[in-house]
C-alpha cells in the first residue's frame, strides 16, 4: 500500500471541460474540500472518493458524485486509487463544464484519467501503520528524550509541560515502538513512566 505527506495538483481538458484534480492526506481532505467550494463557486461538481483505515485497521471507502449521473465519476475516481493501493487519501476533482455533453463513457473515462493524472504527478510513499504513544518524564530526562526523538525521526504529535514533567505524545511504527521501548527501558526507575 502507498500514501502520500502533502497536496498534488493536475489538470485535464475533455471536449472543453476542464478536470481539476486534487490529491490530498486524509487529514487535509476536509479543509480542501471547504476550500474548493468557496474557490470554485461556479464549478458544475466537486467530485471525490477517499480511503483511509479506521481505528480497527479496516479500510473505509466513500465517494460522491456530486451531481453526475451515479456512478460516472465518484466510483471511476475510488477504483484508480484502488488500483494503485493508495490509503489515508482523498481524491477531489472540480468539473467546469464546457458545453458539450460526455455522455455516461466519456464521464467515467474523464474522471478516471484525471484521478490517473494526479497519481502520476504525486510522490507516492510506501504506508506504515503507525501508533500514538503517552508517556511521561520528569524535567531531567526532558533532554535526552528530546534529543532521541530527533535523531530517530521519531513524530512528536504534542509535549504539555506540568508541575512534574512533561506528557509527550509520539506517533511510531511497530519497529519504532520496539526501539523506543529499549531506549525508554533503563529510565524507567529515574522518571520515565507509560501512560
Amino acid at each position: 500500500m502507498q500514501t502520500i505527506e502533502q497536496i498534488y495538483t493536475a489538470e485535464v481538458e475533455e471536449k472543453k471541460s476542464t478536470f481539476l484534480a486534487y490529491l490530498c492526506p486524509m487529514g487535509d481532505f476536509e479543509s480542501l474540500h471547504v476550500k474548493l467550494k468557496s474557490e470554485h463557486p461556479k464549478a458544475a461538481h466537486i467530485v471525490w472518493a477517499k480511503r483511509f483505515f479506521n481505528e480497527y485497521r479496516q479500510v473505509v471507502e466513500n465517494n460522491s458524485d456530486d451531481g453526475e449521473p451515479k456512478g460516472t465519476s465518484g466510483p471511476p475516481v475510488l477504483n484508480v486509487m484502488r488500483g494503485v493501493e493508495l490509503i489515508n487519501a482523498g481524491l477531489l476533482i472540480v468539473r467546469y463544464f464546457g458545453g458539450i455533453k460526455l455522455g455516461t463513457g466519456g464521464l467515467v473515462r474523464a474522471y478516471g484519467s484525471s484521478a490517473k493524472e494526479v497519481i502520476a504527478n504525486a510522490s507516492l510513499i510506501p504506508f506504515v501503520f503507525k501508533e500514538r504513544v503517552l508517556f511521561h518524564t520528569i524535567y531531567s530526562l526532558t533532554p535526552r528524550f528530546e534529543h532521541y526523538t530527533s535523531t530517530q525521526n521519531v513524530t512528536v504529535i504534542q509535549r504539555e509541560f506540568q508541575s512534574d514533567g512533561v506528557v509527550w505524545e509520539i506517533e511510531v511504527s511497530e519497529a519504532e515502538k520496539e526501539h523506543f521501548k529499549l531506549f525508554s527501558q533503563p529510565f524507567e526507575r529515574d522518571g520515565f513512566k507509560r501512560l
